[in-house]
C-alpha cells in the first residue's frame, strides 16, 4: 500500500494507492503520528477491504505534498556508506552518527527549494528514509526493531556544509535546518511491502549523474539503526529516520555546490522519484 498526500500546501488531501487505483483515506485522518499511533494502516485495509473508501481520479498537475502530515522528530544517520565516508575525508563510523533536522525542513517531492541565506555550499544527499509506525524503547533484538517500521519513503537530505563543518561547533545540525531542506514522497510504502536491503539509489544535478548506488552497502541497515536508536531515545509512531548517503556529493570535491536555477533529481527503485528547483534567498 502506498500512502501519499496530494494537493496545495495547507490543503493536501490523504490518499492510498492500491493496484494502481487512488483512494480517498481522510475517513482515517490525515498521515501524522497519531494515523500511526492509532494503527492507521490496518484500518485503511479494513475500510478497502469492506469497500468503504472512495476511488478518486486526481490530475496529473496536482501537487504531490510530503507523505508525511506531521512529525515530532526528524533523525538522521551520518555516513552510513563506506564510500560516502571516504569522500568526506572520515574513516567508516563503528557506531551510527546521530543529529537531527527541524520539522520545518519537511517539504513535499518536487517543490522548489530556497537556497539558504549566506548558503555557499548546499549539497544534495538521496536517502532511503522510515516511517516509525509503533513506540520502539530499549529494543531487545535487530527482529525486534524491525517490527516497529512502518514504512519508507524517498528523502533528499539537503545540506548546508558551510554551516555543518566551520560553524557548527562540532555538531552538524546547523547545516542540517534550513527551512525545506528535506524534501520526502512523493509516497510512503507500508513496511510489509518493500525490503529495503538491496534497492538502488539515485540522484542527478541539471540531469547529469551524480549518486548511483544500492542500500545493501550501508554500514547499519534500517532494523539495526532503529535498534541501536531505541537504546537511548525512544522512537514514537510518524518519526522520520534518514539512513544516510551514498558517495557523489558536492562534498566530495567532485561536484559543483547547487546554486539558483539548479535542477537535483532523486528517486529510490519502488519509492518514486523527487525534481526540485532551486532559488535565491530574498529578504
Amino acid at each position: 500500500m502506498k500512502l501519499l498526500r496530494r494537493g496545495a500546501i495547507g490543503n493536501e488531501l490523504p490518499l492510498i494507492e492500491v493496484e494502481g487505483v487512488l483512494y480517498d483515506a481522510s475517513p482515517v485522518g490525515d498521515f501524522g503520528p497519531n494515523f500511526w499511533k492509532n494503527n492507521g494502516v490496518a484500518k485503511l485495509r479494513e475500510l478497502l477491504d469492506a469497500g468503504r473508501l472512495t476511488a478518486i481520479e486526481l490530475g496529473s498537475e496536482l501537487r504531490f505534498g510530503s507523505p508525511v502530515a506531521a512529525v515530532g522528530s526528524v533523525i538522521c544517520i551520518g555516513q552510513n556508506y563506506a564510500a560516502h565516508a571516504a569522500e568526506s575525508g572520515a574513516e567508516p563510523p563503528n557506531q551510527p552518527i546521530v543529529f537531527f533536522k527541524t520539522p520545518n525542513t519537511i517539504a513535499g517531492p518536487d517543490d522548489t527549494v530556497t537556497i539558504a541565506r549566506g548558503s555557499e555550499k548546499t549539497d544534495w544527499e538521496v536517502e532511503l528514509a522510515i516511517v516509525i509506525g509503533s513506540t520502539a524503547s530499549y529494543c531487545d533484538s535487530v527482529e525486534e526493531a524491525a517490527g516497529h517500521i512502518g514504512g519508507y519513503l524517498l528523502a533528499n537530505d539537503l545540506s548546508e556544509r558551510r554551516f555543518q563543518l566551520e560553524a557548527s561547533g562540532g555538531q552538524w545540525s546547523k547545516g542540517k535546518c534550513c527551512p525545506g531542506y528535506m524534501p520526502l514522497g512523493p509516497w510512503i510504502v507500508t513496511a510489509d511491502e518493500f525490503d529495503p536491503g538491496n534497492v538502488g539509489l539515485r540522484s542527478w544535478v541539471n540531469g547529469e549523474p551524480r549518486q548511483d548506488s544500492r542500500t545493501s552497502d550501508m554500514i547499519f541497515d534500517c532494523a539495526r539503526i532503529v535498534w541501536d536508536l531505541s537504546q537511548y531515545m525512544q522512537l514514537e509512531p510518524g518519526d522520520i529516520i534518514s539512513t544516510g548517503t551514498p558517495e557523489g556529493v558536492a562534498v566530495s570535491g567532485r561536484f559543483d555546490y547547487l546554486k539558483p536555477g539548479d535542477v537535483v533529481e532523486v528517486e529510490i527503485d519502488g519509492l518514486g522519484r523527487q525534481r526540485q528547483q532551486y532559488r535565491a534567498w530574498e529578504g
